[in-house]
């Protein structure tokens, strides 16, 4: 048994997709036995979804936090600090000081930490790069802070598994991982309505430039699938998407083109809306960042993976994915309109196949058992 600590985002975006990304590594970790403590110190001002602007304190992001844990027994294996005055929230002061020192590794998902060099003395400690491409262009930019950062860090792993040609070299080795599902909390068979559903940011920030090319988000991508509910009249296409944080989603045009527009705060603003929205689903039809399909990383949304674990087929742009995943059946791709429009008729005519397929696939290639194993070992454990 490992004593592990896990970092995220939980409390700071109290948000459906976001706890499910992270309290699938504590409650995986967990549920192989280890003794597993969440660890939030972004040194970031917390978002509450219900108020207007900036949070006024951290009260609902530490009860929303310490919810989401008490549900599954770790009430007492959690902390969070507040980044005014430094205050800390959850575990007593000498609790978590005796966690984090006797720590034998510590999982930086997504870089949250503020500083990592506080953390230093556990004896291993692994980055979880969880936006591939971006990453590998900023560190290739010299932004010296951030590889400072990376730097700190024993083995850096990647949702980016096969990184082509188009992807900087960055002088590290970018071990291959993917997002753990815990499977026995997705419910296959559910009931579902008549919709292609996605959830998506229009635009999460602002495109990157490296030697004369652009790395940019989603928005690039959908503008060139925009008329897929035209060619498909008879298909029901629903996407929860939010206004866009840099550029504005054009709700408007993809209204007239036949989309059907919900709002992410409407229908799964926590996790069991969230899940509920992906297990309601006739299946999943999305585009990729225009960064991952330029990068052809093998990166897979952890969102997709969720819609896999529900038995949802799922239609997803090649981000280079085929290289290391099965694809055809439960996973189709597109790279055009055509395939796109070719790939629902397929899920439409074995609706069957391709939904008994996609558990499948999330059995033997998500589940939290296998993923979180197999992270380990790398980790010399």
């Amino acid at each position: 048994m490992l004593r592990i600590i896990v970092t995220g985002l939980i409390a700071q975006y109290p948000l459906g997709g976001v706890t499910w990304d992270y309290l699938q590594y504590v409650v995986g970790l967990a549920r192989l036995g280890h003794d597993v403590y969440y660890i939030e110190d972004t040194g970031q001002w917390p978002f509450n979804p219900h108020e207007a602007g900036t949070a006024k304190d951290c009260k609902f992001n530490i009860s929303y936090l310490n919810g989401v844990m008490s549900r599954y027994g770790l009430e007492y294996k959690w902390a969070y600090r507040f980044p005014w005055e430094s205050q800390w929230f959850g575990l007593t002061d000498e609790k978590r000081n005796e966690v984090i020192q006797s720590a034998d590794l510590l999982l930086n998902i997504s870089g949250t930490l503020a500083y990592p060099e506080e953390y230093r003395h556990i004896p291993r400690m692994a980055y979880i790069d969880s936006d591939p491409v971006f990453t590998q262009v900023k560190l290739a930019r010299g932004q010296a802070d951030f590889r400072k950062m990376i730097d700190i860090h024993d083995i850096q792993f990647s949702f980016g598994e096969c990184f082509s040609d188009a992807v900087p070299d960055t002088g590290h080795i970018w071990h291959p991982t993917r997002q753990p599902v815990v499977l026995s909390d997705w419910h296959p068979g559910k009931s579902a309505r008549g919709a292609y559903t996605t959830i998506m940011n229009w635009t999460s920030y602002k495109p990157v430039k490296y030697q004369g090319k652009i790395y940019a988000q989603k928005d690039v991508e959908f503008e060139r699938y925009m008329d897929l509910p035209v060619l498909l009249p008879e298909t029901y296409f629903e996407i929860a998407v939010n206004t866009g944080k840099t550029r504005r989603t054009p709700r408007d045009l993809l209204t007239k083109k036949g989309w059907h527009l919900v709002h992410p705060d409407d229908v799964c603003p926590d996790m069991d809306s969230y899940r509920s929205y992906i297990e309601s689903s006739r299946a999943e039809w999305s585009v990729a960042k225009n960064s991952y399909v330029i990068g052809q990383s093998g990166w897979f949304s952890c969102r997709s993976a969720c819609y896999l674990a529900a038995g949802k087929p799922v239609i997803v742009q090649d981000t280079g994915f085929s290289k290391v995943l099965p694809v055809g059946d439960g996973i189709l791709i597109f790279t055009t309109l055509d395939e796109a429009v070719s790939a629902i008729h397929e899920v439409e005519e074995n609706y069957q196949q391709h939904s008994q397929s996609a558990l499948v696939i999330a059995k033997e290639y998500f589940c939290s058992d296998k993923v979180l194993s197999n992270l380990l070992d790398k980790c010399n454990f």
